[in-house]
């Protein structure tokens, strides 16, 4: 696995793959590398001549009250599972090659997609996301790129911005991978205590309650939210940021179900924020 650090040599060291018609799958992390992220890598291993590995904590869809200088971060674990995962290139620029004294230009994705969800309690996040994908887009020039579907609201997002923009990249969304109790893979887990640990997996099964509450026929978007917070409400330490049934594509609110739903949550158990999602098709 060949690491690079800066634009200039994560453009040479894909310079040969782009000249010969290689293919090249992109994964962008933040690090702090897990099973989830795994699967990622694993999904462009098979689709792709050329792996590429961000690995990129972004100051600038970080709020001011946010976890910047907390997030965990650790270069040596993230590198040994993508040498073990077969990937061919991994980049770790610092901040300054990426946002160099003087940057002014950012992408925004305008209108619901990015008001509603996790944009209605965290301004300028999205306008982060947007920029640094648009950014790692224009300096790899993947032919797809993987994204989990937990982030489900990002992934609404950077597809919108690739077709607004006719980047003509594949954005291939990947299932989420849970631990054995359920609880939605996340690098930010490693921040719950023991006793928040154990209660977290309720948030995912108040989710698949709703799932078959949806199954078994309730057709009332109200009142699968309405158990849905009820459920997670009941978890010791629990508050409840949103419980919310959307449109996967436009992630407008649902009243009636029909077609694929997503049934979405953002909860704060303490000072972790986690979120967590389900499909569901009507």
């Amino acid at each position: 696995m060949q690491v690079v650090h800066t634009k200039v040599e994560l453009r040479a060291a894909l310079k040969e793959a782009h000249t010969t018609g290689k293919t090249v799958g992109l994964v962008p992390t933040m690090g702090y590398l897990h099973a989830g992220h795994a699967s990622l890598i694993r999904r462009a291993r098979r689709e792709n001549d050329v792996v590429v590995v961000s690995v990129f904590v972004n100051p600038t869809q970080f709020g001011p009250n946010e976890d910047l200088s907390a997030y965990p971060r650790d270069a040596e674990k993230d590198s040994a599972l993508m040498r073990a995962e077969g990937v061919d290139l991994a980049f770790f620029p610092p901040v300054e090659e990426l946002y160099p004294p003087g940057f002014t230009t950012y992408v925004q994705v305008e209108g619901p997609m990015t008001a509603t969800l996790c944009g209605r309690t965290r301004p300028g996040h999205f306008r982060g996301v947007a920029t640094i994908v648009s950014k790692l887009f224009h300096l790899a020039l993947p032919d797809r790129a993987y994204f989990g579907q937990k982030d489900a609201q990002q992934l609404a997002v950077i597809e919108q911005m690739t077709r607004d923009l006719d980047l003509g990249i594949q954005i291939v969304g990947c299932p989420i991978v849970r631990e054995a109790d359920g609880l939605a893979m996340s690098s930010r887990n490693v921040y719950l205590t023991e006793t928040q640990r154990a209660q977290a997996p309720g948030i995912a099964r108040a989710l698949f309650e709703a799932r078959e509450m949806i199954r078994d026929g309730r057709r009332d978007a109200a009142a699968v939210v309405e158990h849905v917070k009820k459920t997670i409400a009941a978890i010791d330490s629990a508050a409840i940021d949103y419980v919310s049934m959307v449109d996967p594509r436009t992630l407008g609110d649902l009243e009636t179900l029909s077609g694929e739903v997503l049934i979405a949550v953002a909860v704060k158990l303490g000072r972790t924020r986690l979120i967590d999602n389900i499909r569901v098709e009507v």
